[in-house]
């Protein structure tokens, strides 16, 4: 699995916003993967931020 999905699936697995630090905890990924994937998502416009430095996937 790609870091992006699996960094997806982990934010719908959690249900709610998560930091990257978090995301990283949970998915086992390192953080620096974690966070590249995420500014793949940011760009692309899957994940959003409701609240400030924590992330969740887009509603489309």
């Amino acid at each position: 699995m790609e870091a992006t999905e699996l960094v997806l699936q982990t934010m719908r697995e959690a249900g709610t916003p998560l930091a990257a630090g978090k995301i990283a905890e949970l998915s086992g990924l390192d953080r620096k993967v974690v966070d590249k994937a995420m500014k793949q998502l940011k760009a692309s416009g899957d994940i959003v931020s409701p609240v400030r430095c924590k992330w969740e996937p887009a509603q489309k």
